[in-house]
């Protein structure tokens, strides 16, 4: 997975990266009972150096493609609202992600007025069946660490090249169809970043994450929901 470019560690007062690399006798202490886990498993966390108690809190909760437009969200949020991430390598049907949203809500202790989230590039030994049944409690969990946030999910962005058992176009839009007729039920807002980023093809930085540019692109969208969401328009 990309870094965050050193000005943005710069900037950043706690960033915390926890990496571990599941072989041999190591993958026994980080796998849970049922958990599929990759070879590595990782979290990341940033928090605000100040956060401004007189402006909303604002949550991005996904993976490393999350991580890379999140330095332009804070950006253009700055004065609007404090911004958070969480990103992590955990997959929906992870017994382990419920503990880990729960672990961050302890830490963090405030109440949230967004969270814009996403859960499809990772967990690819889990079916579609699976991430089918595990993401009601994934919503739910989401709920439970942030119950008066409005929530915007984003769509899994496309991959340039196809990879077995995944990721795969076909798997990616098959995880986005099963998410948004679940969020569209429930009445959760989608910010399209699939959509979004098949129109910039051009800044692919590998099979997967997108380069400086085309992050901001999608942390401009991003923070155009946001700001629908807080009412700033």
């Amino acid at each position: 997975m990309k870094l965050l470019t050193p000005a943005v560690l710069l900037t950043t007062v706690v960033a915390s990266l926890s990496l571990v690399a599941l072989s041999g006798s190591y993958r026994g202490l980080a796998q849970a009972p049922g958990s599929k886990t990759e070879e590595i498993e990782w979290t990341w966390e940033i928090r605000p150096e100040v956060a401004d108690p007189r402006l909303p809190n604002v949550l991005l909760l996904g993976d490393s493609i999350t991580k890379n437009y999140f330095p332009e969200v804070r950006l253009e949020l700055k004065g609007v609202a404090n911004v958070y991430l969480m990103a992590s390598s955990t997959s929906v049907g992870d017994p382990r992600m419920a503990g880990q949203l729960e672990e961050f809500e302890r830490a963090e202790g405030i109440t949230f007025s967004v969270v814009h989230f996403n859960n499809g590039m990772h967990g690819w030994t889990y079916s579609e069946a699976e991430y089918k049944a595990a993401f009601p409690d994934f919503l739910a969990e989401i709920r439970k660490i942030a119950p008066k946030a409005k929530l915007i999910w984003a769509t899994t962005t496309p991959v340039k090249e196809d990879k077995q058992p995944g990721p795969t176009n076909a798997r990616v839009v098959a995880r986005n169809g099963i998410a948004q007729e679940i969020l569209r039920q429930a009445g959760i807002a989608v910010d399209d970043q699939h959509g979004l980023m098949l129109q910039h093809a051009e800044t692919y930085s590998d099979d997967v994450h997108f380069n400086q540019a085309g992050s901001a692109i999608q942390g401009k969208q991003a923070v155009g929901s946001i700001r629908e969401a807080l009412g700033k328009k």
